[in-house]
């Protein structure tokens, strides 16, 4: 069932405030299947998506319609915190980073290729992370992981701070220390990302703290070589009942995200124009 509804919104830009025009909201509902998805991508002319922790390892096809097509299982990996996933043209990239109370030894990015075979994977580690105890508010859980050129990029999701941490890594297999380039102050949690080179367009989504307040976070002309001079866009943006797990660029003012169901109802797939 899809529900198309128009809202304004408020940009907020450092320390201005902007009220923006009006904002267009397309809500498809998804299966229950992936009632927890926590990525997305393309396929072809679909998308693809997963679960988080609680889900076997499994990739799911579905359309523009949110009708479920068909699933990948994977039988040598598990499924431990899958959190994003992302496609250089080439290969998927799969973030299993989910480390919510600081505890995990075991961060993965499996590489899939475009058969959906997995092919590789790359093994990280926080270097300023000494401690492995259990941790509620921590600065060492993510769920967003961008390609970007030859790289792989990982937004922390920062529980102590409300800040993200900015990681970038080569896409190699292998075995990574990772320092953090930047933290960027967001504050809120940020839940996925993605970058297209076409429109040099880098995208965060994220919420507040208690849940209440959904955000897209915009980076016009991003360049890693720029990135101690970062600008950024935030948009608050009119949904409730949801929690924003994913989000795909269209163009430079259309996004795709996807929900959680959280106890709403169905997962949902969001089109925002802006």
């Amino acid at each position: 069932m899809n529900f198309i509804k128009c809202f304004f919104i408020t940009i907020l830009l450092f320390n201005y405030s902007i009220i923006f025009s009006q904002i267009k909201l397309e809500e498809i509902e998804l299966p229950k299947k992936i009632k927890e998805t926590s990525g997305l991508e393309y396929i072809g002319d679909n998308f693809i998506t997963h679960n988080d922790s609680g889900d076997d390892p499994k990739l799911y096809e579905f359309n523009h319609k949110g009708e479920l097509l068909k699933f990948t299982r994977f039988y040598s990996i598990l499924n431990r915190d899958w959190e994003d996933i992302t496609f250089d043209g080439e290969k998927y990239y799969i973030a299993d980073v989910g480390n919510n109370y600081a505890t995990r030894k075991n961060l993965t990015i499996y590489i899939i290729d475009k058969k959906l075979n997995l092919t590789d994977s790359i093994k990280i580690k926080y270097k300023n992370q000494k401690s492995f105890n259990y941790l509620k508010s921590n600065s060492f859980d993510a769920e967003a992981l961008l390609s970007i050129g030859d790289s792989l990029a990982i937004f922390s999701k920062n529980r102590k701070n409300l800040s993200t941490e900015v990681y970038v890594f080569p896409k190699k297999p292998g075995k990574y220390e990772l320092k953090p380039l930047i933290s960027l102050s967001v504050n809120s949690l940020i839940t996925g990302g993605d970058y297209n080179e076409k429109y040099k367009l880098l995208a965060l989504s994220g919420y507040d703290m208690d849940l209440e307040e959904q955000y897209i976070f915009v980076f016009n002309n991003f360049n890693l070589k720029n990135i101690n001079s970062l600008k950024y866009i935030n948009y608050k943006l009119p949904i409730r009942d949801a929690q924003i797990e994913a989000i795909k660029i269209i163009d430079k003012q259309s996004f795709w995200l996807t929900s959680e169901s959280e106890g709403f109802g169905y997962p949902k797939l969001i089109k925002i124009t802006l």
